[in-house]
């Protein structure tokens, strides 16, 4: 065994006490920063009715004929009417959570098409209330979820390309990743300086970053078939 000397001894000592000392700086500093981080917020429920509002496609506001329905804590839309479920805020760097499954139900004009709905995010309201808004779109349909849409001229950088501002431009995802009809989905939307990432059921599956938008409201769609909404989340990011 090598013999070391009382004064290597204590510089071994000090040295390990710093290398101590450093570690549980740098875990203090994250139990920190993560403490101070905005927590994730529910968003969507019949608790905070005046952080949103409905519009369907006629204009009515009022939504007479219940499209949008809490049961408990899932938001059953029938789809019967073409419209959303809107947030007043405006939100620009955050992390967007909901789950969703189909339902049975699909009415015109797209009782033959694929069921349909989306997230729109980065949503510009410059006209009021319409369908469709001026947003970006998660696209929730059967086979394609995650595709991005841009809508009314938006635009985003895809694969280093700055898109085409257009009335509809479509950017098909990367991965397919749903899960059977009946069952839940995870979508995410995560949006952070300037990149834009869709992942469902955990698994990226389409990434970009921001062209023309900055910030906007957020959107789950009522298209023509009956889709189930929970757990709705937001957390907004530095």
């Amino acid at each position: 065994m090598k013999k070391i000397t009382t004064r290597q001894f204590f510089c071994n000592v000090a040295a390990m006490k710093k290398k101590f000392f450093l570690h549980a700086f740098f875990l203090a500093t994250s139990l920190l920063l993560y403490i101070m981080s905005p927590a994730q917020k529910k968003i969507f429920t019949p608790d905070n009715k005046n952080e949103w509002h409905i519009f369907l496609k006629d204009g009515k506001k009022n939504d007479s004929e219940k499209v949008f329905q809490f049961e408990g804590n899932v938001l059953h839309v029938s789809g019967k009417d073409f419209g959303y479920i809107v947030t007043e805020k405006k939100y620009k760097n955050f992390h967007f959570t909901v789950e969703f499954k189909w339902g049975e139900k699909k009415y015109p004009p797209r009782e033959n098409e694929k069921r349909d709905a989306g997230i729109l995010y980065h949503v510009d309201f410059y006209s009021g209330d319409k369908v469709w808004p001026r947003s970006l779109e998660y696209q929730i349909q059967e086979g394609d979820c995650g595709d991005f849409w841009m809508t009314d001229s938006t635009t985003i950088i895809y694969n280093d390309t700055l898109t085409q501002p257009k009335n509809w431009l479509r950017a098909i995802k990367t991965k397919d990743a749903e899960k059977p009809n009946g069952q839940w989905n995870k979508a995410e939307v995560i949006v952070q300086n300037g990149k834009i990432t869709h992942l469902l059921n955990g698994e990226i599956v389409n990434s970009g970053r921001l062209g023309s938008t900055k910030e906007g409201n957020i959107v789950l769609q009522s298209e023509g078939s009956e889709i189930y909404y929970r757990n709705m989340q937001i957390k907004e990011l530095d």
